[in-house]
């Protein structure tokens, strides 16, 4: 039987939905944004971690023929930031010790249990976990509306349920990962949360005080399928308000059109994401500066 347009989506190892090849497209886009706007500084180094990253994107096949290589090496499931970030004077050893594990294409493949990738983590600052919205945050209607005390978080200060702002998303099912990789790995992770104009960040230790405090509560996320099927969901969407200013665009990407067909002749149009430029903010440069040197051994 063929896969719907909604198995499809949900199933990243088989690309076959323009829905995700947007996604996908948005989301490679803002990862290198990001590690632009981090090695421009010259302070810091930033590389790709996750499998995103590294990705081929010039040909659907290759695409597909990259993630079953990533299951056949039992590393398909793997939960990884997207990003690792080192102090640019790091720069050297971090490269050669990279170039031993065999180039940053081959970071995806190799357990984190292997020393190679050991040589790399033990000089990490911290991880990266990117997310992107398709927003102007400063268009938002409730950008810079002060928040309040909210009956339905306990007194808490916090907006109205439907308030439209920018804020710095998490999964439910991406949380006991991160926690459980940070953990294991021994490197703080921050998600960095991208809008077409603003860039936010927040650390996953403050984010789960959010939580535990009950100042972010989860929401459920309805997706609907092209096909019709219907899936839920929970998020933790925190406000930009408990966040640090990442950064803001000093040049717009641009957005031009795309398709795949499949090997019935199926059309599949998506967008893609092209250019733009990211420039850190002097917030986040000193959240960087003040995060310890990790150990060496």
């Amino acid at each position: 039987l063929p896969l719907s347009w909604f198995e499809f989506r949900l199933n990243p190892r088989r690309l076959r939905g323009s829905d995700f090849l947007m996604r996908w497209s948005q989301g490679v886009w803002s990862e290198k944004r990001l590690i632009e706007a981090v090695n421009d500084t010259g302070e810091f180094l930033a590389i790709p971690y996750g499998p995103s990253g590294t990705a081929p994107t010039g040909s659907v096949r290759e695409f597909e023929l990259y993630f079953e290589r990533l299951e056949a090496a039992g590393l398909g499931q793997t939960k990884r930031p997207d990003l690792l970030l080192f102090r640019a004077s790091d720069k050297a050893p971090v490269e050669q010790a990279i170039a031993e594990a065999g180039g940053i294409s081959e970071l995806p493949f190799i357990a984190e249990s292997d020393k190679r990738l050991a040589a790399v983590l033990r000089r990490a600052l911290i991880a990266v976990e990117c997310e992107n919205s398709l927003w102007r945050a400063l268009k938002m209607p409730d950008y810079s509306t002060p928040l309040r005390p909210q009956r339905r978080l306990g007194g808490n200060l916090g907006l109205a349920k439907g308030a439209v702002l920018p804020t710095i998303i998490i999964k439910e099912e991406d949380r006991e990962p991160l926690r459980q990789w940070q953990a294991e790995r021994g490197v703080p992770i921050h998600i960095w949360h991208v809008f077409f104009d603003l860039a936010y960040g927040l650390s996953l230790d403050r984010a789960e005080e959010l939580v535990a405090k009950k100042l972010t509560e989860p929401t459920a996320q309805t997706f609907q399928a092209p096909g019709g099927a219907i899936t839920k969901k929970v998020i933790f969407k925190h406000y930009y308000h408990y966040a640090y200013p990442l950064g803001e665009s000093v040049e717009e990407p641009r957005l031009s059109p795309a398709f795949v067909e499949d090997n019935n002749g199926h059309i599949l149009p998506y967008v893609t994401f092209d250019g733009g430029r990211l420039q850190l903010s002097d917030q986040a440069l000193q959240v960087l500066r003040n995060l310890p040197t990790r150990r060496r051994n």
